[in-house]
Formats: structure tokens, sequence, C-alpha cells
């Protein structure tokens, strides 16, 4: 009898630590969905990039596909705000029970990074998971979102140049709508 009660617990025990590991990726994929909207602020780069200066980046949040889907679109710095200009894009969705982005870089590949939040929940980092495409030219590696305010987050990525060379960026941004 306390075999099976010893059993028992360590099924409830696992069948609970699952549906935590499960909510924290919808309770991640909710605050990202929370930032839908325009959003526009500094980059700043290390090491610098010269022909980013001091213009400031758009970043577009929206939420499609009924809700479980959310599209992040990076304007460069500079560049014009004509759907016509290529920009990567990122789709962030749930995966089971994770929360994984896909970017479709303008560097002809498709790396995919997995969430974790952070205890105090403010912070969602991807880490690398995998990438389809050639990676040539280099590929995205990491990001982490964090979320300050409902008007403000930053952004923080890292390109892996070719030679396994990071690159990375900071954006610091503000709500516009």
């Amino acid at each position: 009898m306390k075999s099976l009660r010893l059993i028992l617990s360590a099924v409830v025990i696992s069948l609970s630590s699952m549906a935590f590991a499960q909510s924290d990726a919808q309770k991640s994929f909710a605050q990202l969905k929370a930032l839908a909207g325009t959003w526009r602020g500094p980059v700043t780069a290390n090491p610098p990039q010269s022909d980013w200066g001091d213009k400031p980046v758009w970043v577009s949040l929206r939420v499609t596909s009924r809700g479980n889907a959310l599209v992040h679109e990076i304007k460069e710095p500079g560049t014009a705000d004509d759907p016509s200009h290529d920009d990567p894009i990122t789709m962030l969705y749930l995966d089971g029970d994770r929360l994984v982005l896909t970017h479709y870089c303008d560097a002809g590949n498709r790396p995919r990074m997995a969430a974790k939040m952070s205890p105090d929940g403010k912070t969602i980092e991807f880490d690398f998971l995998d990438v389809a495409g050639s990676t040539n030219h280099g590929h995205m590696h990491h990001g982490v979102f964090t979320i300050i305010d409902a008007n403000h987050h930053t952004e923080d990525w890292t390109y892996m140049e070719p030679g396994d060379k990071p690159v990375h960026a900071h954006m610091d941004l503000q709500r516009t709508k």
C-alpha cells in the first residue's frame, strides 16, 4: 500500500510540473501578445554598425491566426514605413508545452528558438534550437524581450555572423499605437 501511495504521489507531482511548464509558456505568450501594436525607439549594436547611426527602429507586433500566433516585424533604421520593403518577420507560437519563435531572416534562413521566462515574469528569453536554410551569411541566434510596462519594452537580439562572430542589437521601444 505504501508503494502505491508513493507511485501515485510521483505521478501527481509529474503531472503538476508538466502543467506548470505549459502554463509558463502560455503566460509568456499572453505577455508577448499584450505587446501588439507599433513601437519605435533607438537601436544600438555591439560591435557598432555604421549604417544604423542614430536612426530609430520600428517594430510591429500583431496577433493573428485567431490568437494562435504573433507576427513580429522589424523595420530597419532609416527605411520608409512601406509594406513593399523586405523586412525580417518573426512568428511566435505555442508548440505543445513550449513557446517557440521562427525568424524568417532577410539572410534567407529560418532559425527557431524556444522561450524560457525569468522568475519575475518580466523577461522572456529565446534560446537557439536549430536553423533551416543556409547560414553562409549568418543567422539570428538569440532573442530577449524585457517588458518594462504596457508602453515600454526592450528587445535584445544576437545575430551570429559567419565564423560565429556575434552582433548584439539592443532596441529600447516605446509604444506609438
